[in-house]
Parts: structure tokens; sequence; C-alpha cells
């Protein structure tokens, strides 16, 4: 089969682009061709339909004229619409697989692959499909108030960099693509790696077939160590509000453990302006880190910490770490509880509960024997339920069925 997959981003820049790249290994390795297509971008990896790719489109560009293209391309991609119609007219795939195309590329290529008459399935990594701002997540804490298609609420309260500007631009564009093109309708079956994000988005009022499909890993590559070599814990993960890094740096101060901050962010300056006037010892920030120095650093500490505050869809931090064979503390809110079971794979707090957080920090840190237990409970949930076997022999089912359901609106 050849399949036509498309993402923003041709490089690793989150969980998204991960899991990109790792379905397009997983169907080569089972025989299928993979077509790519994203945006030109400086930090791309190689591929053979780089020339397909639309030009880069940077949001925090300070030429006007330049922004203006940039807003308009979030609405409608013009040139995307076309490039794919190249791409598709060229390759002659047999179905598309579509990730993150928001704003640098816009569904706009729906309208084209439609003209093809090709079975397309979307992953959703994130809630913009019922959120212009990606995370439904306003002044501190979760918000809904755009349940059932009312997304002026966006505009009504900045939701968008607190800008009433970009968030009217926002605006606009979940009303045109939703309410005006129903170009989501083009879509045969979306794909939703968390039953929480699946279900979320139901309730929110959208009405396309949403299918339950998590996320794999290759734990063959990870190599764990049901131990510790410090007595330390770690954050992995971006600086900012909604992944409650705040709280756990409350919730550590004057505990007898370390915590390693790893990850870069708005928050950074102050977190460190924090540490500093408050005397906070037993915290180190070890700024980004990726691949072996990561995996390293998160085998020698005790567990990992994600202290979240938004719904969070399926992290891959905490796929990862139960990969090293180290359980996680996670915060009781969006996918988190599907992978974290209490005295299991690790324990939950309540999110911003800084008191809750301290005591299930200091519950695991007292007791080694516990962590290494649950590490290894961790470590084999991922082998049995997230390996790659079994999530491809889903993903073909998904596409049989978008196949299927296409034929049938023939």
């Amino acid at each position: 089969m050849k399949i036509l997959r498309a993402n923003k981003y041709f490089f690793i820049k989150g969980g998204a682009e991960t899991s990109f790249f790792d379905t397009a290994e997983l169907i080569k390795e089972n025989g299928h061709q993979d077509i790519a297509f994203s945006m030109e971008h400086e930090r791309n990896f190689s591929t053979d339909f780089d020339s397909y790719f639309v030009s880069n489109v940077d949001y925090e560009s300070k030429n006007i004229c330049h922004q203006i293209s940039s807003t308009l391309k979030i609405l409608y991609s013009f040139e995307a619409k076309g490039n794919v119609d190249h791409l598709i007219c060229d390759t002659k795939p047999d179905l598309v697989h579509l990730h993150n195309i928001y704003h640098q590329i816009s569904p706009s290529i729906l309208h084209t692959i439609r003209k093809y008459n090709l079975p397309v399935v979307m992953t959703l990594h994130d809630y913009k499909i019922i959120c212009g701002s990606y995370s439904m997540f306003d002044r501190g804490k979760p918000c809904e108030a755009c349940k059932g298609g009312r997304y002026y609420q966006s505009f009504l309260k900045k939701c968008v960099k607190d800008s009433y500007l970009k968030s009217l631009v926002t605006t606009f564009e979940m009303y045109l693509h939703h309410k005006l093109l129903n170009i989501y309708d083009v879509v045969d079956v979306f794909i939703s790696p968390s039953l929480f994000l699946k279900n979320k988005v139901e309730e929110m009022g959208f009405k396309g077939k949403i299918m339950y499909l998590p996320y794999f890993i290759h734990a063959n590559v990870f190599d764990p160590y049901f131990g510790f070599k410090e007595k330390t814990i770690s954050y992995v993960g971006r600086l900012s509000k909604e992944k409650g890094i705040l709280a756990l740096v409350d919730a550590v101060k004057g505990l007898d453990v370390k915590l390693k901050i790893i990850g870069e962010g708005p928050l950074k300056e102050v977190i460190e302006d924090r540490v500093k006037s408050e005397g906070i010892n037993n915290i180190e920030f070890l700024g980004y880190m990726s691949g072996q120095n990561l995996k390293e650093e998160i085998r020698h500490c005790m567990f990992t910490v994600i202290p979240s505050e938004w719904y969070e869809n399926k992290p891959l931090s905490v796929i990862e770490s139960f990969a090293l064979g180290k359980p996680v503390i996670g915060s009781r809110i969006g996918g988190i509880p599907e992978l974290v079971k209490d005295n299991e794979t690790g324990f939950t707090f309540e999110p911003k509960n800084v008191e809750d957080l301290r005591a299930k920090i200091s519950q695991l840190v007292n007791n080694p024997a516990e962590i290494e237990r649950m590490g290894r409970n961790a470590r084999r949930f991922v082998e049995d339920e997230l390996n790659p076997d079994k999530h491809y022999e889903r993903l073909m089912q998904i596409y049989q069925f978008a196949i299927d359901k296409h034929k049938r609106k023939i």
C-alpha cells in the first residue's frame, strides 16, 4: 500500500513528530511505501519528497507582508493545496494519513484529497479540532468554553497569546473550517491516542468517527534500570504554566531528594528566580536534553514526575520513563491515569495539590523496593500493551475501516 502522510514539521519538535516518524518506520518495515508531505525547514530530515513541501511559515516574523501571508495560510493555504495535488498526481497513493496539519499546512489539502477520491485517516495529537488554541487551557485551568461550536469564546477570552487580533484570526479559522466549509467531513476516521481525548472531543460536540489507538514504543532500544544511582527525581518537559512545574517546585522544597528539571520554556527564569530567592537547594536545571543523554539521566533517577494541569493526551514522557524501568508520579488529569496506575506503575495526585504531590513523592522516595516493583510493572506494561506489533495490527484495521467506509460514500 502507498500511504501519503502529512505533518507540518518534518523534524522532531514534540510528541506528535515522534509518533509521526515512528509510524513511518513501522509501515515501511511492513512493506508499505511511505510518502511524506510537510513544510520546508532547516532542521528537516532528508526525504525524496521535499520538493513538494510548502514554504516555511514563520509566525514570529516582524515583516508585515509576511505576517499577512502567514495569517491567510492559517485560514486556507492555496500553496499547500497545489503542492499536494502535484504529489498525489505523481505518486498515486492508496490512502492519506494526516497528523498535525493546522496553520502551516492547513486543512485546505483536504479539498485536493477529495478531488482524488482517497480514503483519509487523521490522528489527533491535541484538541485543535475543537479548540482554537489547541490546549483547552485558559488562565491556569482547563477550559471548555467552546463546547458545542461556540468558537467566538476564543475571541472573547483572548485565548491565543492573550491577543484579541490573534484570537480573532483563530476564531474565524474555526468557523470557516467547521461551519462554512465543513472541511473535516472529508476525513473518514480520526485516531485518538487516548480514551480521554476521544471522549472529551465527542463530549465537546465533534461528530467525526473517532477510533482509539495508543502510541507505541520500541522497548528494545530502551535499556531499563530498575534501581537508581542517584537520589534524584526528574521532570522532563516544557517549562510552562499548563505543565504544573511551579507546583512541583513547591512540592519538593525541603525534601530529602534532588529534583532535576530537564527542558526549556517561558517559565524558566521565573522558576530560577524562585529557587534563588527562596534558597531552594535541591533543584538542578539541566536544560534541553534528548537522545542517549536523556535516557541515561532518566535511568539514573528514582522516578519521574508529570505534574500537568491541562488535559494531557498520552504523554510520551510517561511511556519512555516506563520503558526505562521508572515509575511515574502524574497528575490525575487527561490521559495520564490511563498510563499511571496507582500502586502499580506509579502514583497519581490531584492537579495543583502541592501537599498531595509532596506526600506521593515522599512515599515513593522512602520505599526503594516499591520503586523497583512499580518500575518492573511499568516496563512490562509497555512491552505487552504498547508494542509495535499490536499497534501495526490495529492501525491496519483502522486503515481498512477507512477504506471500506470511503467506498460506501462513493
